[in-house]
Order: C-alpha cells, then sequence, then structure tokens
C-alpha cells in the first residue's frame, strides 16, 4: 500500500499531454519539479508557438507602423533608421518576456515615446506582465502606461486618426490587454487550486482509510483479548486440576481433556480467524458467524462444564430478536466477567442477569461473592475490564463495576436496544 502510494504520488499530471500545458502550470503540477534543481521551467512545446507567435505578431504590428512611418516626409531618415532599429530591438527582446516579464513591461513605457515601431513589442509585454506577475506590478505598470498615453499621443501623434479617436482607441486597447491578461492569470490560478483540492482530498480520503483500518484493528484486537482470554482460562483451569489432582477418576480426566482439547480447538480457530482478516483487510467480513445473545446459554454450559457455579437469569423473552452488536457486546460482557470469576474467584457462584427489551435498553448484571481464602494476583488485571467499558460506549452504552460490600464483585452494563 505505501509503495502504491509513493508511486501514485509521483506520476506527473497529464503525463501524455504536458507540451499541451504552459511551462509555469507544468512546473506548478510536476512534483518533482524543485527537486530538478533548475531555476527556471524549461518551454514547452506550447510555450515555443506561443512565443513565436507573439514575436510574429510583435514584428507585424512594427512593420505595420514602419511603413507609416516612411509616409511621414517631416521625419528625418536618421530618426526612420533609429526607430525602425529600436522596435527590431525589441520585437527581438519579447523571447525574454518569461525570463524578464516586469523588466521587459517597465522598458517598453519610455520606449515607446522613442520607437513607435515598438508598439507591438510593448502590447505583448504588457500582457505577459498580466500573466506572470501579481497584479500590483501589473497595476503599477499598467498605471504609468495609461497615465502616460495622452502624452505619447500628443508627441507622436497618429497620422490616420485624430487625438481624440486615437486616444480612446489607444486607452481601450491597453485595458483590454490587460484584463486579458489578468483572465489567463486566474484561470491558471484556478486550474491550479482545483489540483490542490483534488490532492488535499485525496489525502482526506487516504488518511480516513488509515484511521478506519486503525480502528478495525483495535476492534479485533479487543475480540482477540475477549475470546482468547476465555478460552485460556478454561485450558489454565482443567490444566491445574489434573497438576493437582493426578489420582482423578477416569471419567473426570478424560472429560478435563476433552474440554482442553475443544478450548485449544476454539482458541486456534480464532487466531487463524483473526490472522486470515487482518490479512486479508476485511474485518467488516469475517469468515466465522459471531456470538450473539443468544449463544449465552451455550457459553454458561460451557463454563459449568469448566466447573464453574454460574446462575443465568435470561430474562429476555426472545434473544435472537436482539440487535447484532448490542447481542455480540452482551455476550462478550458476559465472557470477560466468567472468565475474570475464574481468575480472581475461583469457586464462587456466580449470578448472571440480563433483562430488557425493545425502547428500554437491555441490561447485563453479573456479580460473584467474595471468594474462598486467599487468591494471587494476576498480572495485568483490569485490562479486561477497561476494554469492556470501551466496548460499551462505542454502542452508546455505559459500564459500571466494582467490588459489593460483602467483599464480591459486580459488573453492571446497559446497552441500547432501539424499539
Amino acid at each position: 500500500m505505501r509503495g502504491d502510494e509513493q508511486t501514485m504520488a509521483t506520476v506527473p499530471a497529464f503525463p501524455g499531454r504536458r507540451w499541451l500545458l504552459p511551462s509555469a502550470v507544468a512546473v506548478e503540477l510536476d512534483p518533482d519539479a524543485g527537486q530538478a534543481g533548475r531555476r527556471r521551467p524549461r518551454r514547452t512545446v506550447r510555450d515555443w508557438i506561443v512565443d513565436f507567435s507573439c514575436f510574429l505578431l510583435a514584428v507585424a504590428i512594427g512593420l505595420a507602423v514602419a511603413d507609416t512611418l516612411s509616409d511621414d516626409q517631416e521625419l528625418p531618415h536618421a530618426v526612420v533608421v533609429a526607430d525602425q532599429l529600436l522596435g527590431a530591438l525589441s520585437c527581438a527582446a519579447v523571447w525574454l518576456r518569461r525570463r524578464m516579464p516586469l523588466a521587459l513591461a517597465a522598458a517598453t513605457v519610455p520606449l515607446g515615446f522613442l520607437s513607435t515601431t515598438s508598439a507591438g513589442a510593448g502590447t505583448v509585454a504588457l500582457f505577459t506582465l498580466a500573466v506572470h506577475r501579481p497584479f500590483r506590478y501589473v497595476a503599477w505598470v499598467g498605471g504609468i502606461q495609461l497615465v502616460l498615453i495622452p502624452v505619447l499621443m500628443w508627441v507622436r501623434p497618429d497620422p490616420d486618426l485624430e487625438y481624440g479617436p486615437a486616444l480612446v482607441w489607444t486607452v481601450l486597447l491597453t485595458v483590454t490587454i490587460i484584463v486579458w491578461g489578468l483572465f489567463v492569470r486566474s484561470k491558471r490560478q484556478l486550474m491550479l487550486s482545483l489540483r490542490d483540492r483534488a490532492r488535499r482530498a485525496e489525502t482526506e480520503a487516504r488518511l480516513r482509510a488509515e484511521q478506519a483500518q486503525r480502528l478495525a484493528r483495535e476492534a479485533i484486537a479487543r475480540e482477540m483479548h475477549d475470546v482468547l482470554a476465555h478460552r485460556l482460562t478454561l485450558l489454565s483451569v482443567h490444566a491445574g486440576g489434573l497438576e493437582f489432582r493426578p489420582d482423578a477418576p477416569r471419567e473426570e480426566i478424560a472429560r478435563a481433556a476433552g474440554v482442553i482439547r475443544e478450548s485449544a480447538h476454539e482458541a486456534l480457530q480464532d487466531l487463524r480467524e483473526i490472522i486470515g482478516v487482518l490479512r486479508a483487510g476485511q474485518p467488516d467480513e469475517p469468515g466465522r458467524p459471531q456470538p450473539t445473545l443468544a449463544a449465552l446459554d451455550a457459553l454458561v454450559a460451557e463454563s459449568r462444564e469448566a466447573g464453574m457455579k454460574v446462575m443465568l437469569d435470561q430474562r429476555v423473552t426472545d434473544p435472537a430478536a436482539v440487535p447484532a452488536s448490542v447481542g455480540r457486546t452482551a455476550y462478550r460482557i458476559a465472557q470477560e466477567c466468567l472468565t475474570n470469576v475464574r481468575k480472581h474467584a475461583p469457586g464462587a457462584e456466580t449470578a448472571v442477569t440480563v433483562a430488557g427489551g425493545p425502547g428500554e435498553g437491555l441490561a447485563v448484571t453479573v456479580r460473584n461473592p467474595a471468594p474462598e481464602g486467599d487468591v494471587p494476583l494476576v498480572p495485568g488485571s483490569g485490562q479486561g475490564l477497561i476494554g469492556l467499558t470501551e466496548r460499551a460506549t462505542l454502542t452508546g452504552g455505559r459500564l459500571l463495576y466494582g467490588p459489593r460490600e460483602d467483599g464480591g464483585f459486580e459488573v453492571r452494563a446497559w446497552l441500547p436496544w432501539p424499539a
């Protein structure tokens, strides 16, 4: 899973059509762009086409203006040549528009007073500035250019238009270029923001999946503790009986050996089931059916066969009607409590009471008197009750436990049972 995620994270966006994207966008979509050690992104095929088109546009506008200069008999020939030379240099500088958009746009503002053939390069430079730089730079350069347009139209008048129409046309053209460039920039930023939003959504989905998997593993760990603690306690009780009563009747030895064999077999099946769930990654679809409240009679019978004194007071008319999650939780509570009685109060008579109905909830009570004699302390005591409290809380119920006045112990749980 980790390897697949890392592979997916390093796959660039649009791997087969990167030449259709601007380099400024492609470098943002490339996760390894910051690791390549490049100071600036390399031009894509689309960039070369756009740059060549901008260069041709600047040259075409410059040639059109140069024809008007050649027809003007009042201008000296040296001025016309200098104007065209500056225009040619400005057209050549268009190829630097991606590397230095601000410097190029700022340089074309005073250049417009010296060379009218540089008007095409100034148009391209202003558009590039609006696309590649924040709005504050566009506001400064564009504002200065709009302020100087009336002066420029007075110093370098248009030979074909009067002052008023030429001024209005130039202002509208400048504003249109700025708005178009800002639109292109906002469109690119929208694309990048959608990309970031999609990546955040994928990350959140992966985190939710990992959290769900962690919660499922914790639930499996609780199941493992409840089930194996019960099985291993049975094994310990019967093995201890065989150890301390080697002269027991043959029938009792055979019965204890049968219980040990069955408990070991059940514990092995439970371990196989848990390992299979962990490997398959499908904790919600276990292979074996989970016990519910209807299996409580079998649990009590199994404990009685192990030598315990258990009294079951089943006040639920139809245990099969109890919701599966509630019934499974009630079964695990009773199972853990019987396991604790065998460990901490062996030989004590245990009373298990289950009562309730739809709409009023399901109450489970397990109590036992004080043990006879001293019982050695079992390491790790109390962990099972903590797990039961958490299990009951997750189902929307509650669980209380503690010693009684007579020295015994009592566990009381209430679980919701919807009407």
